[in-house]
């Protein structure tokens, strides 16, 4: 029996793997098989490796990064959040708290101080849509986004150096969010000014001084802490490199309130910065609502000698901040009464027909003032408004209900309100292909209808 001859794989082995012996002791017709792949083998090898080579050569273009994702905002994170009312002694602070909460928590009197301890009470922000969505799903449960007031006692020209309680007040500023400033432009006999006139530019003057004299004193003791702690820094470890970065930041703050003359919520910041800044807490990096408090007659004639020099005092101070002329005393009259009397009373006053007050105008702008926005959740059981970050991603806005729905999230089914009001029912949306299944990355915006899946 003939010797068994060693077999030549043509498949996938390379030139170099087939021995020469292979070819010296096969048949003729293995050794033309093979002369007649090899050209061809070798040369799609070839092909290949360069094509390789060539993929290898170019580089992959750098992610996109999204600005606004990555935006770290001033102030404490989270969607818990305060807004103080603020302003002088006698200037209608406490009676705008209780119209505003409807309650009589605030201590209204004619004399300086008569508020100590700050009252707390939770706001409803009026919203259209949710009325909408009420009337649509006739729930048994109502729930609307609701804004966390806060009344402060007055503050006074040396403030922050201990007057007037002044250490204890501030305290209480800090503590906030978000500042509603109450400015008294009215003049009445009856209520003294602790400054002895109406003068609303001076009073703003004074509150400014005072929230910017406080943020100085607390800056310039962060920074001497720093810089004592910093003597033996090094240049090699990480950690000596971020203390130095942070002592850096904290002279530019430093500078933007002594130098530049700007509240820090003005001022130009880069993400590090402004972790740094959140974590002074300072009072004029809080967003600041200006509330002109005018006599009912000025409000209804929409007229005031002061109500330009207000606006230019802003804008020249802190341009952008919110303006709202309103009038205790004109609410203080429409809180008692029902809706159909306040529609009757602003056309008795001559006002554009509607609810009169402006209560809720001011409400929404202090909600907005935070960055906040709500979702809604609808069914016969309830409706409810959820209160979140512009910003927020769909897992953590689940969360807002509950922590499970955040750690074992699956999806969102999401609709827009104005899909909703559109086509009329949940069945008309997702007929019309409005109702959208979302992921992780999704953003949720203010207004949307959500439902929540999460895994088990």
């Amino acid at each position: 029996m003939p010797p068994r001859l060693p077999l030549v794989s043509l498949g996938r082995q390379s030139h170099s793997r087939i021995s020469r012996a292979s070819i010296l002791f096969s048949p003729p017709f293995l050794i033309q098989a093979y002369q007649a792949f090899v050209p061809q083998h070798t040369a799609g090898f070839a092909s290949t490796s360069r094509s390789l080579a060539k993929g290898r050569s170019k580089k992959m273009p750098p992610k996109k990064k999204n600005a606004e994702d990555t935006k770290i905002r001033l102030g404490r994170p989270g969607n818990n959040l305060k807004i103080g009312i603020v302003g002088l002694p006698n200037v209608g602070k406490s009676s705008f708290f209780n119209t505003l909460s409807q309650t009589d928590l605030g201590k209204a009197a004619n004399f300086p101080y008569a508020t100590i301890d700050p009252e707390e009470a939770r706001i409803p922000v009026p919203d259209p849509r949710f009325d909408w969505l009420c009337e649509l799903y006739k729930p048994v449960s109502k729930v609307p986004a609701f804004l966390t007031c806060i009344d402060i006692a007055g503050l006074t020209a040396g403030a922050s150096t201990g007057a007037g309680l002044g250490n204890a007040f501030l305290s209480h500023v800090r503590a906030v969010d978000g500042i509603f400033q109450v400015v008294r432009a009215f003049d009445d006999a009856e209520v003294i000014h602790v400054e002895g006139d109406v003068d609303p530019l001076r009073d703003m003057q004074i509150i400014s001084t005072e929230l910017r004299l406080k943020d100085i004193e607390w800056v310039e003791k962060a920074l001497e802490g720093l810089r004592k702690n910093s003597k033996n820094l090094g240049s090699v470890s990480l950690a000596d490199k971020a203390r130095k970065e942070e002592i850096t930041t904290v002279e530019k703050i430093l500078k933007c309130l002594t130098e530049d003359n700007k509240d820090v919520r003005k001022g130009t910041w880069t993400n590090k910065e402004v972790e740094v800044i959140n974590g002074l807490t300072l009072l004029t990096a809080k967003p600041i609502t200006y509330l002109v408090n005018l006599s009912e007659r000025d409000f209804v004639r929409k007229k005031n000698k002061w109500l330009p020099k207000i606006k230019g005092w802003i804008d020249e101070h802190n341009p952008g901040d919110a303006l709202i002329p309103f009038s205790v005393a004109l609410e203080e009259r429409l809180v008692s009464m029902t809706e159909e009397e306040k529609l009757e009373e602003a056309e008795k006053l001559g006002l554009p027909k509607g609810n009169p007050s402006a209560l809720g105008k001011i409400t929404t702008a202090g909600y907005t003032s935070l960055d906040l926005i709500r979702y809604f959740t609808s069914g016969p059981d309830e409706v409810r408004a959820w209160t979140i970050r512009k910003g927020t991603k769909a897992p953590a806005a689940a969360g807002v209900i509950h922590s499970d729905f955040e750690n074992k999230f699956v999806c969102g089914e999401i609709m827009a309100y104005d899909d909703l009001k559109e086509f009329g029912t949940e069945a008309q949306v997702k007929a019309a292909g409005k109702l959208r299944q979302q992921g992780k990355p999704y953003e949720v915006q203010d207004g949307d209808i959500c439902y929540w899946k999460s895994g088990a």
